[in-house]
């Protein structure tokens, strides 16, 4: 099935309510899950895997299954809660009416979770046990409790009951939906719109034609030219922009409800925002491979929202390392695959919110912050990436984390790395720091499953390491000693070493590691 992929806002980010509505962009921050409203429509935010809960297909019959996916925006993933009294709500599909249950009163652990016409029944009723801004929710008929399957970060995956385990994978942030909850990209009004398909594209303004003819690129220019501050441009063509670049200007919204082709322009991105203030891109999908997909730098009050980054080559995103640096950047969600070099790339950025990174076959780092402070991500989560490399799944270098004045206090915050194969999964390197991550779940890395060398002030405060490459804190003679590191970890199948011995390192480890450290 062909799912066009939409807005998305997971974990600690940003919502965008221009998007949706085509007026003046406002930020505000995803608000905690509160006591259910009922009048509410909410989108269902996987702590877990950051997907969304979603009804399979857009399917309306009753019996349909309940999966995670891309936060597509569609209604088969808002739902409304309907009280059932005793605190017990129902929970209703806004595309088809119906609530989500445990399908044929299966009590058992791994029964299908599907849709079916509202009866009330027991096995329909589900108690919002509310922790830490997010809802578990159990089910009164088998009193286990709403699960993505076997901890899952992938796209389809089945959603079941489960035991509660207060595990992520059971945990779901609760999103109000903004308004009609919204059609997705290109809904409503927007101002500019680029239809048709290969040789024949139009570009609209509020019904004019700005540009007709063959030029996909040069469609999707006019009608982002055609445009001003606040104003929306929605692109539902596909195509293909060759070697080519789009330009966005400061204040415009910016939707890739198509798919955009793209070559490789040397040095230049095929996506640019230079210098710029107050840009949306709230969806994008780019196939092909670019110099770089997507190019920034000098920018304020940035947000991507759902970048699809599906390439054969090429660098996915980045931050320029030798022009002006960028504050308050907002990215919802990046899926890039297929690189031949990173996946996403931040240089000089002060101010920086991710919901998550899912790298897949990517040639260097999945996430690569450098000169980088005062962050927060979600989720980084990679597959076979930077494979036979000096590169991660998730690495900082070139100061990440220093401050203004030299110091390294704790300001880039990371709640989990997922990292399968490839080459590293955690690498801290040249004189960055001020990192915590919450939780790691690395197997099978190459070259070394974390690596902390030359850095200050980082910890992994949690998490496991199965077989591949060594647990290991370094030291180069060119920068200052590696220390001030906590590492609390459970270590199986492979090994765990200090050299030379860091200043202040501070080791909580279990499992069966051979360990070696000072």
């Amino acid at each position: 099935m062909t799912r066009v992929i939409k807005g998305r806002f997971t974990l600690l980010t940003a919502v965008l309510t221009a998007a949706l509505t085509g007026i003046t962009i406002v930020f505000f921050a995803v608000p905690q899950a509160g006591a259910v409203e009922t009048g509410t429509w909410y989108k269902l935010i996987s702590r877990h895997s950051g997907l969304a809960l979603d009804v399979l297909d857009i399917d309306t019959e009753p019996g349909a299954e309940l999966i995670q996916w891309h936060d597509t925006g569609t209604h088969n993933q808002q739902f409304r809660f309907i009280d059932a009294g005793n605190g017990y709500h129902r929970i209703q599909a806004r595309h088809s009416g119906h609530v989500i249950e445990v399908f044929e009163w299966n009590p058992d652990n791994g029964a299908i979770i599907a849709q079916w016409t509202d009866r009330n029944g027991a096995n329909q009723q589900w108690r919002v046990q509310e922790d830490d801004g997010h809802a578990t929710l159990v089910n009164r008929f088998s009193g286990k409790a709403l699960d993505v399957w076997e901890h899952s970060t992938a796209p389809g995956d089945r959603i079941s009951q489960y035991d509660p385990t207060g595990a992520w994978n059971q945990q779901w942030r609760l999103v109000p939906v903004s308004g009609d909850g919204g059609g997705g990209c290109g809904s409503g009004s927007p101002e500019a719109t680029v239809t048709g398909s290969s040789g024949a594209y139009t570009a609209s303004n509020r019904g004019s034609t700005v540009y007709s003819g063959g030029d996909y690129r040069a469609a999707i220019q006019a009608a982002v030219d055609s445009t001003g501050n606040g104003e929306r441009t929605s692109v539902m063509a596909s195509g293909s922009i060759g070697a080519n670049t789009i330009a966005i200007p400061s204040g415009r919204v910016f939707e890739g409800c198509g798919t955009i082709d793209v070559g490789n322009r040397s040095g230049r991105g095929a996506i640019e925002s230079l210098n710029t203030s107050n840009v949306s891109i709230p969806y994008l999908r780019l196939t092909g491979s670019p110099y770089f997909g997507m190019r920034f730098y000098g920018n304020s009050n940035l947000h991507l929202g759902v970048i699809n980054l599906d390439l054969s080559g090429g660098h996915g995103l980045r931050f320029e390392r030798d022009h002006p640096g960028s504050t308050n950047v907002t990215i919802d969600y990046v899926h890039v695959s297929g690189t031949d070099n990173h996946g996403v790339e931040t240089w000089n950025i002060d101010g920086l919110e991710i919901g998550a990174v899912i790298a897949r076959d990517v040639a260097y780092a999945g996430l690569l912050l450098n000169n980088t402070r005062n962050a927060h991500i979600g989720l980084v989560d990679g597959d076979d990436v930077a494979a036979g490399t000096g590169y991660a799944t998730f690495r900082t270098a070139n100061t990440a984390g220093r401050l203004s004045d030299g110091s390294y206090g704790t300001n880039i915050y990371v709640d989990q790395v997922v990292s399968r194969g490839g080459g590293r999964g955690v690498f801290c390197v040249s004189q960055s720091g001020g990192v915590r991550i919450g939780h790691v779940d690395l197997a099978g890395n190459g070259n070394n499953a974390i690596l902390i060398e030359n850095c200050y002030n980082y910890t992994i405060a949690s998490g496991t390491v199965d077989g591949g490459g060594e647990v290991r804190v370094a030291a180069r003679d060119e920068f200052p000693n590696t220390r001030d590191v906590w590492i609390t970890l459970e270590v199986n199948n492979t090994s765990v070493r200090e050299s030379p011995c860091g200043d202040n390192i501070n080791w909580t480890l279990s499992g069966n590691a051979s360990v070696n450290v000072c």
